[in-house]
């Protein structure tokens, strides 16, 4: 049995974890609703513009002459999986479920025969892929500089990932992050952004004749789908710290009634023990009393 001195440290230890905790939660709480709102507002942009973009394909001839952002190279041989994370811990799954998903799919893609290369965004991905995929990163992009996302760093990762798809060899890219449901549910999410996905044949009937574009249809490629890719991560980006934050917001609800259980199970382990040596304490004196 523990002495009364080591079961009162560890109150002690415990409340001022449970204080902790119960701080996290209220600041990931405020944080919750500005990344909220942001990531909210951004999915009607983004989806439209994944729209655009995808009622342009149905529309235009995808050949040979066609950009490579949106007829491709030709090859399927090799991808790059872009993983969004998070820079800090104590987020519960929120993490360990993107790179799950992520790893789900590498697996699936090399055993298929197909060669995979991982860009990593943020740091709580890359021990684990640098464990199992050492030599298959090409890239870690740093964002814990980045106190609110912006269209600015989303630009900044799509550049770099496009220069690389046109000058690396990479055939196809995918986005992985988690999409915001709710503080309890946050789902991973695996998309191709580069070329663009191809249009089922009900849906290429259904976008209807060919249109004119003024101005011209190559430069409206030109400016139109390296924004894609931008706002496509500018929504993974988003979405991913309004995830984190509900995320946390609940791993430090459950860690503070956690932290409250244990407090009260020591408290009632802390009083027997401390009943028990007054018993003992006193049958002490009692005895010595009737030997005298």
């Amino acid at each position: 049995m523990a002495s009364l001195k080591a079961l009162k440290t560890r109150i002690t230890s415990v409340k001022s974890t449970q204080k902790i905790t119960k701080a996290m939660k209220m600041v990931a709480a405020a944080k919750l609703r500005r990344a909220q709102t942001a990531a909210e507002a951004a999915r009607p942009y983004a989806e439209r513009m994944e729209g655009v973009v995808q009622s342009i394909v149905a529309r235009v001839a995808v050949g040979p002459e066609s950009p490579k952002l949106l007829g491709g190279t030709g090859k399927d041989s090799c991808h790059m999986l872009i993983v969004c994370t998070s820079d800090r811990g104590l987020a519960g799954g929120f993490n360990s479920n993107i790179v799950r998903a992520a790893r789900r799919k590498a697996e699936s893609l090399m055993a298929e025969g197909k060669t995979v290369y991982f860009y990593l965004v943020g740091r709580k991905g890359r021990a684990v892929i640098q464990r199992l995929y050492p030599k298959q990163i090409v890239h870690q992009h740093e964002t814990g500089h980045i106190k609110q996302v912006s269209f600015a760093d989303a630009q900044e990762i799509a550049k770099d990932v496009i220069d690389r798809y046109l000058t690396d060899g990479i055939d196809v890219v995918h986005l992985f992050y988690a999409r915001f449901q709710s503080a309890l549910v946050q789902e991973p999410v695996g998309q191709q952004i580069i070329p663009v996905p191809p249009v089922e044949a009900g849906e290429k009937a259904a976008a209807g004749a060919a249109v004119e574009y003024e101005p011209d249809e190559d430069e409206i490629m030109a400016a139109l789908l390296p924004r894609n890719v931008a706002v496509q991560i500018f929504r993974a980006l988003l979405e991913n710290a309004a995830s984190e934050q509900g995320s946390r917001m609940t791993a430090m609800d459950n860690a503070t009634r956690n932290a409250g259980d244990m407090i009260n199970r020591l408290t009632i382990e802390f009083n027997r023990t401390r009943q028990a040596a007054i018993t003992k304490e006193l049958i002490e004196i009692i005895s010595g009393a009737e030997a005298l």
